[in-house]
């Protein structure tokens, strides 16, 4: 039996497009209210007009870790509590490591896992004095299964997965659960850096998935009874085979 979400507040960050975007219309349509975290803030302004009341922008850049960190009072004046934190925003590089540029994987690296950790650092006390709440990752297959095309993005989702997991089970007595979405290749911004031939074949296999795929696995996460934690779970085209 599902549980429902109705009436409950959530956060999501990178929620100007792509999964984030898809989670806060989908959370919307299930009766929640959700503040949409980014930095582009015409973006949010727009799309938070058009998605509803029940719709907050806060801009903020989270590769500003002073502003990370300060995002909780803003979000409970904003909608007044916080039951859900989807630490979403997240961005992509890949190709071989001999020819990369580690000012680019700095960039990632910052936003994947150090602003990913710090945002959920900021909103934790608050869950934590709750005792209720989800906790959710945007993490990715490649958290589980290295991609030889991908290194430097593949580090960064296993250290998203070993946070999920040691995380979880220390706030599980505060009746905080934490789970991560693992999704294959899905189509969003962060396609826009891979290289055409692989999109290219990625199109011919079928192999790419759309944003509400994810955003309606989330949405089964968050909606189970409180005594069940969806610690990972794996969404895949048919077409990958891994």
């Amino acid at each position: 039996m599902s549980e429902s979400i109705k009436g409950k507040i959530a956060a999501i960050t990178g929620a100007a497009s792509g999964i984030g975007l898809e989670c806060a219309r989908v959370l919307i349509e299930e009766g929640a209210r959700v503040v949409l975290i980014d930095r582009a803030q015409e973006k949010l302004e727009t799309l938070c007009a058009e998605l509803g009341e029940n719709a907050f922008p806060l801009v903020v850049d989270l590769l500003q870790p002073a502003e990370v960190s300060g995002i909780l009072p803003k979000i409970l004046a904003l909608a007044g509590g916080l039951d859900i934190f989807h630490a979403n925003a997240g961005a992509y590089v890949g190709g071989e490591v001999v020819d990369g540029n580690p000012d680019e994987w700095d960039r990632m690296l910052n936003l994947n896992i150090n602003a990913a950790f710090r945002s959920v650092h900021a909103v934790l006390p608050h869950l934590v004095a709750q005792k209720s709440g989800d906790i959710i990752f945007t993490s990715s297959v490649a958290g589980f299964v290295p991609v030889v095309w991908e290194p430097i993005y593949t580090a960064s989702k296993f250290a998203v997965q070993a946070f999920v997991h040691t995380t979880r089970r220390q706030l599980a007595k505060h009746g905080v659960r934490v789970g991560a979405v693992a999704p294959g290749p899905v189509v969003t911004a962060l396609l826009d850096d891979w290289p055409k031939a692989k999109m290219d074949e990625a199109l011919a296999a079928g192999s790419l998935m759309q944003p509400r795929e994810v955003a309606e696995a989330v949405l089964f996460m968050l909606t189970r009874p409180r005594n069940v934690t969806i610690r990972d779970i794996v969404i895949l085209p048919n077409s990958v085979d891994l």
